[in-house]
């Protein structure tokens, strides 16, 4: 049984408890679950009707019901299709996206619970908690730059994360600027309902959230089309939220409009975390790992130079995961072992196409296939592994990790990334697999 087919079964008793006999039988029972995305899940039913009534009349009750279930799932998206089957064949691997309103996955895990405030970045932290306690009042537009993991992304999506939770009437939209730049194009291809309709899509939110701006660098029609869709939110006190990975004055050619517009709002600029601050996002997310750390030990893998914090985590969850595939405690030694395993002799050797050529030997498909653009469940789901493996074995950028699989963009990495995370938390055959993939190509 699949993840969302297990969730679904566990949430149904807990709405029999709250609807009418009659709204369940009539509503409830002719839903069909077909897949799990960021913190929804994906049901579907053939009737276009029938959808709207229930996302108009029954959300509430099915989102208390799944929160109850399941803390990581809260909310739902209902897809017009005859089952698993049709929703592949009319979405494919990016269904979730091409149904919602929204632009990529937010992680319900990036809260501000979970991000660790330090020195470095007090100033930007305090800063998007007032964007979120006041979308559209406290400063608009909110342009967050600096280096690679730092927790940027972290930040916008703590944001939409609570005012989805606190604010859950305002429309939240949160995208990448290469998944914007894709759209618009792809909307120019498709006649001339299709561009309004991506204008409706970018303008009709609450609350902009768009990663990586400096993608905008000498696109000077991309350029054109933000600079309108930033002008009528702002002009409607709507939020917008921005990052990228430079000031606004260093991004290469980029219309004098835009960069006024960007330097309008507060610039917050992050800095890489002090040596405190890496021990206490190392020891959080040993603990999310469920896994105690030695303070020692977490020092030890801090303290290592040229590494920004996304890298030492990828670092501390390789020395786990060599803790639980030895059977050995984590101590300094293991951690030199563990990391010169994954990242010295052996990382020159293990590429990506090592990681890809070895998901295909063990699901028994053609390379050729995982990395077309079949949506046959049989490549999608490997495809996605080899996605989720890359992105955690490797320190790839994620545009790289798509073209690796087909020339796939950003968004489509992230929620294959997500959606292999959480499906492993529920299906232990799923999570015995990725296991035994790793220790294959460990020790090769």
């Amino acid at each position: 049984m699949e993840s969302y087919e297990i969730l679904w079964k566990t949430t149904l008793p807990e709405l029999e408890k709250t609807v009418s006999s009659i709204s369940y039988d009539t509503y409830i029972s002719q839903l069909t679950p077909v897949d799990v995305v960021g913190n929804k899940i994906v049901l579907c039913t053939p009737s276009k009707l029938f959808a709207d009534t229930v996302s108009a009349k029954m959300r509430v009750k099915i989102c208390e019901a799944l929160k109850k279930s399941n803390a990581d799932i809260s909310d739902f998206s209902i897809v017009v299709a005859n089952g698993r089957e049709d929703y592949l064949s009319k979405f494919g691997e990016e269904a979730a996206i091409a149904a919602e309103t929204h632009g990529a996955p937010v992680n319900p895990k990036l809260t501000f619970d979970s991000f660790v405030v330090g020195p470095s970045n007090e100033f930007i932290f305090a800063a998007a908690k007032a964007v979120a306690e006041n979308p559209g009042e406290a400063y608009n537009p909110l342009f967050i730059y600096g280096g690679t993991g730092l927790g940027k992304t972290h930040i916008l999506m703590a944001i939409a994360n609570y005012i989805k939770l606190k604010k859950p009437s305002l429309n939240v939209l949160y995208a990448t600027c290469e998944q914007f730049t894709n759209q618009m194009i792809e909307s120019l291809g498709k006649g001339k309902a299709s561009p309004a309709d991506f204008r409706n899509k970018y303008r009709n939110v609450d609350v902009l959230l768009i990663d990586d701006v400096q993608f905008l660098a000498r696109k000077q029609g991309v350029q054109t089309e933000f600079f309108h869709t930033f002008n009528e939110l702002v002009m409607q006190n709507k939020q917008v939220v921005l990052t990228c990975d430079r000031p606004p004055k260093e991004i290469e050619v980029l219309e004098e409009r835009l960069r006024t517009r960007f330097e309008g709002g507060l610039l917050a600029d992050v800095q890489p975390p002090d040596l405190e601050t890496r021990i206490a996002i190392l020891r959080k997310k040993s603990e999310e790992q469920k896994c105690l750390v030695d303070i020692k030990v977490l020092t030890y893998i801090a303290e290592m130079e040229g590494e920004d914090v996304r890298t030492l985590i990828g670092k501390l969850t390789k020395v786990v995961f060599a803790s639980k595939l030895h059977e050995r405690p984590i101590t300094i030694e293991l951690v030199n072992e563990a990391l010169k395993e994954s990242a010295g002799e052996k990382q020159e050797e293990l590429q990506a196409e090592d990681i890809i050529n070895c998901v295909c030997d063990f699901y028994k498909v053609a390379k050729a296939d995982v990395v077309s653009k079949k949506k046959n469940k049989e490549f999608v789901e490997p495809r996605q592994v080899c996605m989720y493996l890359i992105t955690d074995m490797m320190n790839l950028p994620l545009i790289t990790v798509g073209q690796l699989l087909g020339g796939r963009d950003h968004s489509t990495v992230v929620y294959s990334r997500d959606k292999i995370a959480e499906q492993m938390k529920l299906d232990t055959k799923l999570y015995t697999e990725i296991n035994d993939i790793k220790k294959k190509l460990l020790k090769q």
